[in-house]
Order: structure tokens, then C-alpha cells, then sequence
């Protein structure tokens, strides 16, 4: 498999196994917009917008070039390469031409200039017999395989807008496209005729998150599943034949900023990847996640993403909080706002913040906020203010039991509250805390994660550290949790580091390593022996833990 990224470099990976890296290579300076492998899985070709050149082909085992990509004047949008020798490649441009290759290795024979506007796809069917082109003025063109020769235009006025992607059923007699209108539609290569259309969104209304943005007909099925992919990032499951949608798969595109987990509402997590080897299934929980769009989304028992319905915050997800069958949101948009855990909806109205809120946290009855300006108490029956306490620091990171509030602080302190914000004590550190838990078990211990990649482990009575050996990450801690039991902690890091720690041997720990590429800004444990992680680089993944007492 191979994939591109938006620094122009493309990487293949080995599918079997935990799905290592087999090489890596620089392609384009600039990003890369598609990719196509050749019939014998020896070459890859890889186009998109760069400043010296548009696209290159290259040997997928060394990274040597075989080929010259060139003919266009403008960012190359898709790639094609014809499975059977002859080989043949084409690519669609932003110039509206089509050009054609002949290989291996791979050079310039002819360009087609048959289009108004950008060419957005282009593919060769399965059979090597068409070429297809599609574009942004609404029109497909069809192609011979072999010479590249047009033969005409189908489809006149089908599409209402830019038609974005196409891809070929495995018997070579039929394709589907998706469109800037909403629908993806399933053609008759020989007459030229739609047979089967959906469209996505409320009837009736134009939604531009509905826009098919791509579309694939996956090759190796027999059921014909298609799955097209909106503007929003969603993937709708369609089949051939069946008027509805089969399943629709939601997710994140930003950074994924916020974790909670709930175990009231009706959900369960799988596919879970091992700190040491190997994946199973998870035990019953639903996890809430929060990113910097604003976005809330639960996974349920497949381990699909669902977006929260209903008004949702503006941006940036400061905090998560679970508490009996409710999860508790606060934003950059200075709200609070409230989940119902198993109807996956927002309810009632947003309540305003006395400022920015920094962390959420919640107890049998009460929800806790830090903003930068103080602490305040809302009663969970109404989310109204119980108490306020305003402070001389500015709140960075809450947490609480039934009995404690702990607040960090830009004055690299720990403050100590009881329930009632009465303060208790403070102790001063010397480097910021940027990460608190409480341990869900009697003993009551309280994680403290710094700015310096330190954890220290409390009683929440005790001015002194239990535990100080726990300081292995290299970077600023984002997250703690803790297991059942209470004698096992989970932390992330911006150094993109997962640890899992224990308390009966301090010095006892397992990591897993680059868990995401952009920092870790988010743990939860999911059961027993079970570690959800979420980070800057959009993903949500699943660890098993072994290892650790």
C-alpha cells in the first residue's frame, strides 16, 4: 500500500503485520494529490501540486525513477495507470488537459485537451479497455485504453455540478461517479446511461458538506459496495441495487484536543492494537472525543465515528467530562454544553462561561470548570452557578473526586480544593502542571504531570509525593488516567509517547512509542487492560496493555 502526504512524500507501507514502513521517498515539493500503482506492483506514480515538476514515477522497493511525468502546465489532480501491457498511464490537470503515457519507463505521448475546466479524475478500466476523464465542467469523457484516442462524450447535463471522482466496476462494463451535486451515480459504459443515483443531504437542500468529493468501487468485492467520500470527511456506504445508504462512518479532521469515555451508554470499542503484540476485541464502553473544530464524536460497537447532533460548539474543545449517562463539553466559544450520552444529542441550551474555559471536571453532582479567570460549581440538574471563586492565577488544568478539586495553574502551582472550593492547601513546583487525575479507588491518589514530562503521585492529604519516580516522557504531559483498581496509570505526552505505570513497582513501566505523530493529547483507560489514545493527528487508536502489575 502506499499513501502522499502534503510535504510531497509518499510511503509504503507493508500491510501484513503492524503495518511498517518499506520505504519513503520525496517525490514533489508540494503536495501530493493522487497516486497509482502499475499492473505488477512494481512501480508507483504519484502526481499533484509542486514547483518544479507536477508528478513522478518511481520503482516502489528503491525509490529509483522510471519514468518522466510532464505536460502540464498547472497542480495535476489524478493519475491512472492501464493494468495490462502495454502500459499506459494518464493525468488530469488543473490545465483541463488529459495527458497520455506510454511505458514503462514511462513517457510524454499526447494530450487531450477535451475538457472546459479542471480535470479532477481520471481512471482506466479494470479490462485496460477505456480510459475515462472527469471534470469540474460537469462532463465525462470516454477514452480508448490502448491509444488514448477519444471516442465521446456521455452523460450530457447528468451531473448539475462538478463531478469530482470516478471509479470503475470490477467487470469493466459499468462506473460511478460523485458530484459537487450531492449524488454519485452508477453509468452504463455502453449506452452511456445512468442506472442507479443517490443523493446525500435533506431533499430539497444544498448543503456543501454534502458535496462527493471521492468516490471507489472496491475491486476485490462481489457485493457491489460503493463508498463515496463527502467535503465533511464522511464515508457513505452504498449498494448497487439498494435505493438507501447503508452506513455512514464520521470521524475527525482536526486535532483531536479532548477524550472522555462513558460506560452508561450503550457502545463498545474493538480492534484493539497491543503495547507489546497482537489485536482483540474491547470490553463495553462509548467514547466521546472533542477537536479544535468544535466537532464531538461517539464510537459505537463497529468502531464507527458519529457526530453529536444538534447545536454544537463554534471550535476548539477545551475539556470532556463523563458523569451518570451525561458527557460535559466546554469550548473557545465560552460555553458549556451538555451530552446525552446514549442519545448522542446535545440537550437543552449552552450555558456562558465567566471566560475561557481551560477544563471541565465533575463529580456525583456538581460539574467543575477552570476558565482563566476562576473555578465554578454548576449544579447538574440545571447547570446553574453554585459557587464562583475568582483567582489570583489563571486556572490551566482541573480534575476532581467526590471529596477534592485540584487546579493547576500558571503559576506552576498545585492548588488543593474541597468540594465546596474551600481553599485547602498549595504546593508550588518547578515547572508548570499540565495534567491532574484522581484515582477512581478508595486509596485516592492524585497524578500531577508537568510541563517538564515529570509525574509525581499524591494522597490528596499529603503535602509530600508517594511516588516520584514516574519521569520518563520528554515533553509536556497532556493527560493521566487511571484504572479501577487505582494502581495503574496511563499518561500521554507531546512527545508522543504513550507510558503505562505502576504503583506496587514505580520503576515497572511499558510505552509504546510514537503513538501519534503529533503528540498525544488525550488517554482514557477502556476496561481492563484496555487504552484509548487520541492525538494532533486526527486518529483515535485502541492499545491492549501487558507488561504491567
Amino acid at each position: 500500500m502506499a499513501s502522499g502526504d502534503i510535504s510531497g512524500t509518499i510511503r509504503v507501507w507493508d500491510c501484513v503485520g503492524e503495518g511498517t514502513t518499506k520505504g519513503e521517498y520525496s517525490i514533489i515539493s508540494g503536495r501530493i494529490n493522487d497516486l497509482a500503482w502499475d499492473g505488477d506492483s512494481q512501480r508507483i506514480i504519484a502526481v499533484g501540486d509542486g514547483k518544479e515538476k507536477f508528478g513522478h514515477c518511481i520503482t516502489a522497493d528503491s525509490g529509483n525513477t522510471v519514468g518522466e511525468i510532464s505536460g502540464h502546465s498547472s497542480q495535476i489532480n489524478s493519475v491512472s495507470v492501464r493494468q495490462q501491457r502495454p502500459l499506459r498511464a494518464a493525468t488530469g490537470s488543473d490545465d483541463t488537459s488529459l495527458a497520455f503515457f506510454h511505458g514503462a519507463p514511462f513517457k510524454f505521448n499526447t494530450s487531450l485537451r477535451k475538457h472546459q475546466r479542471y480535470i479532477y479524475g481520471v481512471a482506466f478500466s479494470p479490462d485496460g479497455t477505456h480510459l475515462i476523464s472527469v471534470g469540474a465542467d460537469k462532463k465525462i469523457w470516454l477514452y480508448d485504453g490502448k491509444t488514448g484516442e477519444e471516442k465521446h462524450q456521455i452523460g450530457e447535463d447528468e451531473h448539475t455540478g462538478s463531478i469530482f471522482a470516478v471509479s470503475w466496476a470490477k467487470d469493466s462494463k459499468r462506473f460511478v461517479t460523485s458530484s459537487a451535486d450531492q449524488t454519485v451515480k452508477i453509468w452504463d459504459a455502453e449506452s452511456g446511461k445512468v442506472v442507479q443515483s443517490w443523493r446525500m443531504g435533506e431533499e430539497g437542500k444544498v448543503s456543501i458538506q454534502d458535496h462527493q468529493v471521492g468516490v471507489v468501487w472496491p475491486a476485490g468485492r462481489s457485493d457491489g459496495l460503493i463508498i463515496s467520500l463527502n467535503l465533511a470527511g464522511d464515508l457513505t456506504y452504498l449498494q448497487e441495487g439498494k435505493p438507501g445508504i447503508l452506513r455512514v462512518v464520521q470521524g475527525h479532521q482536526k486535532n483531536i484536543t479532548s477524550i472522555a469515555t462513558d460506560t452508561k451508554a450503550e457502545g463498545i470499542l474493538k480492534n484493539i492494537t497491543s503495547l507489546v503484540s497482537g489485536r482483540e476485541k474491547a470490553s463495553g464502553l462509548t467514547l466521546f472525543t472533542g477537536d479544535t473544530s468544535g466537532r464531538i464524536c461517539a464510537y459505537d460497537s463497529t468502531g464507527d465515528g458519529e457526530i453529536i447532533e444538534g447545536e454544537a460548539h463554534k471550535n476548539y474543545i477545551s475539556g470532556l467530562s463523563s458523569s451518570s449517562g451525561r458527557i460535559y463539553s466546554v469550548g473557545w466559544d465560552d460555553t458549556l454544553r451538555t451530552i446525552d450520552a446514549s442519545a448522542r444529542t446535545f440537550t437543552g441550551t449552552s450555558t456562558k462561561t465567566d471566560g475561557q474555559p481551560r477544563g471541565v471536571a465533575t463529580n456525583a453532582t456538581s460539574t467543575i470548570i477552570a476558565t482563566h479567570k476562576g473555578i465554578s460549581i454548576l449544579s447538574q440538574k440545571d447547570n446553574s452557578v453554585v459557587k464562583h471563586l475568582p483567582t489570583s492565577y489563571s486556572p490551566t488544568v482541573i480534575a476532581a473526586n467526590s471529596t477534592h478539586i485540584a487546579v493547576g495553574g500558571d503559576d506552576s502551582a498545585q492548588h488543593m480544593y474541597d468540594s465546596d472550593l474551600n481553599e485547602m492547601k498549595t504546593i508550588p513546583h518547578p515547572s508548570q502542571v499540565t495534567a491532574l487525575s484522581f484515582s477512581p479507588s478508595s486509596n485516592h491518589y492524585l497524578a500531577v504531570g508537568f510541563a517538564s514530562g515529570k509525574i509525581l503521585v499524591y494522597e490528596p492529604n499529603n503535602p509530600e509525593p508517594v511516588i516520584t519516580r514516574w519521569s520518563s516522557h520528554t515533553g509536556r504531559v497532556t493527560s493521566i488516567d487511571w484504572d479501577e483498581s487505582g494502581e495503574r496509570a496511563v499518561s500521554g505526552s507531546l512527545d508522543t509517547n504513550i507510558f503505562v505505570w505502576s504503583v506496587k513497582k514505580p520503576g515497572q513501566r511499558v510505552s509504546v512509542g510514537s503513538a501519534h505523530k503529533e503528540g498525544v493529547n488525550g488517554v482514557r483507560w477502556a476496561g481492563e487492560g484496555r487504552v484509548v489514545s487520541v492525538g494532533g493527528d486526527a486518529a483515535v487508536k485502541c492499545w491492549k496493555v501487558e507488561g504491567v502489575e
